[in-house]
């Protein structure tokens, strides 16, 4: 093998594992998960012991395209911190720019990067001007958006619509509906965003097929899941009975503690927990995927279902059985962490806080076979 981790505490959910194993890559790929296997042939043995191996985490909603939109952040700078080997673009680029994002950012990641398409010509274009990319239908063309997310079909895995008072103003839902004629052509899923209505949480999701994705899922205040007696709306219930997956997509202003918590009460977790990192939400309050992680832990939910949900299930999500797991042929993407013992405070996207005595941080990374160090410069 050309690379083992020996010793670390392996949490495998899409293989039901979990603890101690040494985890064995050769080339770009899982050769081997075992009690021990023989380092002594090995090119290179790190020990890990201590700390937790799990699959390369996959942050469902990011935005990575540095230096080509004004939200874009820089995926390799990030990674080391985040523990994130696969980064999903939630639609920065839109078919008007998406060859500069593939070119420029993608091709040149150390880290994964796939990428939904926006339904809009230039895609995000001014988020801190606030200005809504879905406010002209002129912009949003599903076959022009067809086309060009068929000529990358490497990279895109589906097609990102924002709605909401923000983003798509006294359109309301027709943005929604043009994204979806073109995701059901791709036979590849929506995501969709919410902000303010219109239109309502309840009109997106009616929208929302099989496989479909509503992000921001666990939203403060206006547009949350629940309604004022603090039950679920059914809409949300049939929704995620009929297969659209629920993300936290946590962001700048996306994810409230009181909402989480009442949704975890009611028994409705997300299905997978994301960051929304971004320009406006790096340095707070999301950070990056294990800081959001972290916040999960906090409120209630154990290491295992946090990791499940930053592994296999958005791997499932967007149809890439090739990474999100530890198993022989598998990707070699791995990511080691511990758990920092202390005193933590959390804050949500409205200043609400709450406190836990532990944290995730990353101690380094596995990328298509090759380890890279979280302290290296």
């Amino acid at each position: 093998m050309d690379l083992i981790l020996a010793g670390g505490h392996v949490i495998d959910p899409r293989s039901a594992r979990s603890g101690v194993s040494d985890v064995g890559f050769s080339g770009n790929r899982v050769a081997g998960v075992a009690e021990k296997l023989d380092t002594s042939t090995a090119r290179k043995t790190i020990d890990v012991s201590g700390k937790y191996v799990v699959p390369g985490l996959i942050d469902l909603h990011t935005h990575v395209y540095h230096g080509g939109t004004s939200l874009g952040v820089d995926a390799d700078h990030l990674a080391r911190r985040a523990g994130t080997t696969t980064f999903v673009d939630a639609g920065s680029a839109g078919p008007g720019n998406f060859l500069g994002f593939h070119d420029h950012v993608i091709q040149r990641s150390r880290a994964r990067i796939l990428a939904f398409l926006n339904i809009s010509f230039a895609g995000i274009y001014a988020h801190t001007l606030r200005v809504g990319e879905c406010k002209d239908l002129e912009l949003c063309d599903p076959a022009v958006t067809l086309d060009k997310a068929r000529e990358f079909g490497d990279s895109i895995i589906g097609i990102k619509v924002r709605v909401g008072a923000y983003t798509s103003a006294g359109n309301g839902a027709a943005p929604l509906k043009l994204a979806k004629q073109a995701s059901d052509a791709l036979h590849k899923p929506l995501m969709s965003h919410i902000d303010l209505p219109p239109p309502t949480i309840q009109e997106v999701v009616d929208t929302l097929g099989p496989g479909d994705i509503l992000t921001h899922c666990f939203r403060p205040q206006q547009n949350q899941p629940f309604g004022p007696a603090g039950m679920i709306y059914p809409e949300v219930i049939g929704a995620r009975e009929r297969g659209v997956v629920f993300d936290v997509g946590h962001g700048l202003g996306s994810l409230g503690f009181e909402t989480a918590s009442r949704m975890l009460e009611l028994g409705f977790e997300p299905d997978c927990i994301s960051s929304d990192v971004h320009a406006e939400s790096i340095d707070g309050p999301a950070y990056d995927l294990l800081h959001v992680m972290s916040k999960f832990m906090a409120l209630g939910m154990g290491l295992e279902k946090v990791v499940e949900k930053a592994t296999v299930a958005p791997a499932r999500a967007i149809g890439h059985s090739e990474i999100g797991y530890l198993g022989d042929g598998a990707l070699a993407d791995a990511t080691i962490f511990h758990i920092e013992e202390g005193r933590f405070t959390y804050v949500d996207t409205i200043g609400e806080t709450i406190s836990s005595d532990s944290r995730l941080v990353c101690d380094g990374l596995v990328i298509d076979g090759t380890f890279w160090d979280a302290a290296e410069t």
